[in-house]
């Protein structure tokens, strides 16, 4: 195998991995909030 086959496989790979860790910080920083704002009887909305 080459290195730019390797590299790109590599590159190729990491994007759903970044992908799932952001939407997992935007996801659990949402039902944060949301937690919050159900606690004091506020809407999200």
């Amino acid at each position: 195998m080459s290195v730019g086959i390797v590299t790109l496989t590599a590159y190729s790979l990491v994007w759903p991995v970044l992908v799932a860790v952001v939407m997992t910080i935007i996801g659990r920083s949402f039902f944060k909030e949301w937690k919050e704002a159900h606690d004091e009887g506020i809407s999200l909305v």
